[in-house]
């Protein structure tokens, strides 16, 4: 058998966050990308409030809240005149249980680099230059063939390897949806006549729509736009120049403000677009190989970091053997959920941010944010991982998102669950001292797999937030997922129905089947 167990394809955020989550467990990773450096740009340049969540699992948050901005007002303009200037998100401030408000504008380069780093430390460097042209699939391992002739063998492969995925393509995999008319620019420059302490936006409604956002301890600004003209008779933009990007500019904001020493520059039309399939056989695909869609709400990026962090910790859990291989379906049957709702509501921000541009009370960008952009309330409440057992008094319902709570340990010492939960285990709570004997039993019989902490016995909860933020009516358990999901909520009476559940995953019961 093959020492390496995973070959991910494609090192975006997507890639990183899988190929981390799957090195922090111990398995043998291989993450390669056919370009020769690293992504430059700051395309995707907004983390949710959900994706911080993750990226504190995976040891990274302080270094991506310093990286960018946490709170950034905007002021936007219609025509010449200031019509908005302020933090949209003001009145977002953290809750014991939602540490993180709002999400943070921070350049994709950037985010790269901080997970790259990251990943060094469990000995895995990101392979530049090797590139993916096929694979075969054999039912017990993949063998993927690269540009240069090496062949890797792996027990599994993911593609995060971008909308064009050769993974996706060489599966048959379909992908349905559609290129859309409306044209955009993106792109990074140093900007001369503005102070960095703004997300500027200008609508002209005869023209079209520009923004410039900038970046902490950085020239660099990220310049977006949209035109109501210029396109050729097959509906193309002129190719990307610093002078296409800086007319467009002068002809709806009309300031003087120049650009100059551009890094990354790039024109294209919105693709609605997504695979009938997350997985074929030992091969799986995630986050833009997936699913791609309009940039409005900023989920795009954040989408595929959550695949990558579904997925890691289910083919962790197959590879040491502590699941059955058909915890791997519930990948797809999880995550296809949500792309259809990210496809949904980025559409029709689309379609709102389109209209508002053409009118006299444009909101700009604001206009296209998804009721839920901060992803908190994401959800797989149909997954048949998710469990409520018949007396269940929580709030909280199996397939949520755990919440945060600050507690303290038995030493005395201040803790968040979220401290708890870091890591690849189950974590079981349970509410009120006269459930601890079953967590006693519970943490001998799966040592490997859970950590039991009795709420009143082993975490003490004076200001009664952890009760609250998981709306606990009556003594509980709760079992929450390595990823931060409610895997169960059952009554103290239950104690057996916890140890099937968890058994699941310790080769004591039958295997889980997705439905």
């Amino acid at each position: 058998m093959t020492d390496i167990d995973v070959v991910v394809a494609g090192a975006g955020p997507t890639g990183l966050t899988l190929a981390l989550g799957l090195a922090r467990c111990g398995a043998g990773v291989r993450i390669i990308d056919k370009s020769p450096e690293p992504f430059a740009g700051s395309r995707g340049k907004g983390l949710s409030a959900r994706s911080m969540e993750v990226l504190e699992d995976l040891g990274v948050v302080e270094e991506i809240l310093a990286a960018g901005f946490s709170h950034l007002p905007q002021r936007r303009y219609l025509r010449d005149k200031m019509t908005f200037d302020a933090d949209p998100y003001a009145d977002r401030v953290p809750t014991p249980d939602m540490p993180y408000e709002v999400g943070v504008m921070i350049a994709q380069w950037r985010t790269e680099q901080i997970l790259r780093e990251r990943l060094a430390e469990f000995g895995v460097q990101v392979e530049q230059s090797v590139e993916l042209t096929a694979f075969e699939d054999s039912g017990e391992t993949v063998m993927v063939t690269c540009a240069d002739g090496e062949r890797i063998e792996a027990r599994y492969l993911v593609g995060c390897d971008g909308g064009r995925s050769t993974v996706r393509k060489s599966l048959g995999v379909g992908f349905e949806g559609e290129s859309g008319s409306q044209g955009m620019v993106i792109g990074d420059i140093e900007v001369d006549g503005l102070v960095g302490d703004r997300w500027y936006q200008w609508i002209r409604p005869e023209v079209g729509f520009v923004a410039l956002c900038p970046f902490p301890d950085s020239r660099s600004w990220q310049f977006q736009g949209v035109p109501f003209a210029g396109f050729d008779d097959q509906g193309r933009l002129p190719e990307p120049s610093l002078e296409y990007f800086q007319r467009i500019f002068d002809q709806v904001a009309g300031l003087d403000v120049r650009f100059s020493n551009e890094t990354w520059l790039s024109t294209y039309r919105v693709s609605v677009r997504m695979a009938d399939r997350f997985r074929v056989g030992r091969v799986f695909i995630a986050g833009d190989a997936a699913h791609v869609h309009p940039p409005a709400g900023g989920l795009g990026m954040n989408t595929g970091i959550q695949d990558g962090y579904n997925l890691s910790w289910k083919l962790a859990s197959v590879l040491a053997g502590t699941a059955d291989e058909s915890l791997l379906d519930t990948y797809g049957e999880e995550r296809l959920p949500v792309a259809e709702w990210t496809l949904e509501v980025s559409n029709a921000g689309l379609a709102r941010v389109v209209e508002s541009m053409a009118g006299e009370d444009s909101q700009g960008v604001g206009a296209g944010m998804a009721p839920d952009g901060h992803q908190l309330g994401l959800a797989y409440p149909g997954s048949s991982l998710s469990t409520d057992l018949d007396g269940s008094r929580t709030g909280v319902r199996a397939g949520e998102r755990a919440p945060d709570a600050p507690v303290t340990d038995a030493a005395g010492t201040a803790v968040r669950l979220f401290d708890l939960f870091r890591g690849s285990h189950f974590t079981v709570l349970g509410f009120g001292a006269a459930g601890a004997p079953v967590l006693r039993e519970l943490g001998e019989r799966f040592p490997e797999l859970v950590k039991c902490f009795a709420i009143d016995v082993d975490l003490v909860d004076d200001a009664g937030h952890a009760r609250s933020g998981y709306g606990v009516i009556e003594d509980a358990f709760v079992i929450v997922r390595p990823d931060g999901y409610v895997a169960l909520t059952a009554p103290l009476a239950e104690g057996d129905g916890l140890a099937a559940y968890l058994g699941q995953f310790a080769g004591e019961m039958l295997p889980i089947r997705a439905r």
